[in-house]
């Protein structure tokens, strides 16, 4: 017997040494220009009927890959307005025979500029460049969520939270009756920016999230160039800092606008992106990371009471029925951060519930999540009339709805 304990060791050497390797947390990140190479109509505003006439600053993907173990998952965002529910369900498709990681598994994000270019979520009737456009962006986020998993190494992570004061709430009290888009400073508003950071073993960065709840609409409609918004401004100025991919979320934010525009003064653009660079760059030195233990997401597919558009944005919004809506909800744990990411523009103090229904302390709110159901609004705000109510695709109860089953999907997790 003697002679066989140097092999039963040898044996409990390699089983501890893969049961460690299994539990290893890996990360990478990768960004891909997705800037349209043929001139396409823009989308954000709805009187754009021509191609864009250049480009002012590059627009960009963004992926995250994350692993523990067999447990894998990624985040792959763009700087567009927004991807339909077939889109999402095209590009995943794609990810997973290319890379392996099951559609369940991949959140597919808009950081909803309305500077960029027109996507399938607001395209009835595309032109053949734009349907080419649609086919290269694909392509172009393939390639974004390949690399990021060919830079996946050993790492850490940690969460911060900072706050930027440079968005509002723009449902705005009209003197002639009513809600219109406008700036209301007494309306509810998040300013919180919260930030995730990705280190590798020597503590050194190696990538970064940062959500901030506004919508990207610094740029008006008159604005014919493309252009990354304020998403892609912070992302810019925080990797002239740290040069590391950057991904950007705009958080629960259908109600909230920047404090600037709409308007075609590109200084207003960098004034916001600098002020929310800075304040993420300040958060992100102070970050402490770890190795997380676990790696989770679940998902949920709601059936959310479908409304026609109202003919009026006056209190009381009239209140049609329509098709069903099929809104998507996911929540993703790594260690103890949480992200719960919805396919619709989430009212801000939705959000806030969301978050406050969470048991994890690490939780904050991802919209344009895997498709698009536009606006998601409280109950309130049928009552209230304005833009969102007006133009909702969901009846009041929506927001009971989704607060009830990202508790479920919490509970899961």
């Amino acid at each position: 017997m003697k002679r066989h304990f140097p092999l039963l060791a040898t044996l409990v050497f390699i089983i501890i040494n893969t049961l460690n390797a299994q539990e290893v947390f890996m990360a990478g990140m990768a960004r891909v220009n997705v800037t349209p190479e043929i001139p396409v109509r823009m989308s954000g505003y709805g009187n754009r009927d021509n191609p864009f006439s250049g480009v002012h600053d590059s627009i960009y993907a963004t992926a995250m890959a994350l692993q523990i173990g067999d447990s894998r998952s990624v985040l792959v965002s763009a700087d567009v307005v927004g991807f339909s529910h077939s889109f999402v369900d095209a590009i995943k498709e794609k990810i997973e025979k290319k890379t392996g990681i099951s559609g369940h598994d991949i959140l597919v994000i808009a950081t909803h500029n309305h500077g960029g270019p027109v996507t399938s979520v607001y395209s009835d009737d595309p032109t053949p460049a734009e349907e080419q456009y649609f086919e290269y962006l694909q392509e172009k986020l393939i390639q974004a969520v390949t690399e990021a998993v060919n830079n996946t190494e050993p790492a850490r992570i940690g969460v911060g939270r900072g706050t930027c004061k440079m968005n509002i709430n723009r449902r705005a009290r009209h003197a002639e009756g009513g809600i219109w888009l406008g700036r209301n400073p007494d309306g509810p508003c998040d300013h919180q920016v919260t930030i995730i950071r990705l280190d590798d073993l020597n503590m050194e960065p190696i990538g970064s999230l940062v959500d901030w709840p506004c919508h990207g609409t610094v740029s008006g409609q008159d604005n014919t160039q493309i252009t990354g918004e304020w998403p892609g401004s912070v992302a810019r100025h925080i990797r002239e800092e740290v040069q590391i991919p950057v991904m950007i979320t705009a958080g629960a934010s259908a109600d909230i606008n920047p404090i600037y525009g709409p308007n075609s003064k590109f200084n207003d653009i960098e004034a916001i992106g600098q002020l929310v660079a800075e304040e993420a760059l300040n958060i992100f030195s102070k970050i402490d990371t770890e190795i997380p233990g676990e790696l989770e997401i679940e998902r949920a597919s709601v059936q959310a009471k479908g409304k026609k558009r109202s003919s009026s944005r006056l209190p009381g919004v009239s209140l049609d029925q329509a098709e069903d809506q099929t809104l998507r909800l996911v929540s993703l744990k790594v260690g103890n951060i949480v992200i719960a990411g919805i396919s619709g523009e989430l009212m801000t103090e939705i959000g806030g519930a969301v978050v406050g229904i969470s048991p994890f302390k690490n939780t904050f709110v991802i919209s344009h999540c895997d498709g698009n159901n536009g606006y998601l609004c409280t109950d309130a705000a049928y009552r209230e009339g304005g833009y969102e109510p007006m133009v909702s695709k969901t009846m009041p109860g929506t927001s009971e709805l989704i607060q009830k089953n990202f508790k479920i999907l919490f509970n899961k997790l």
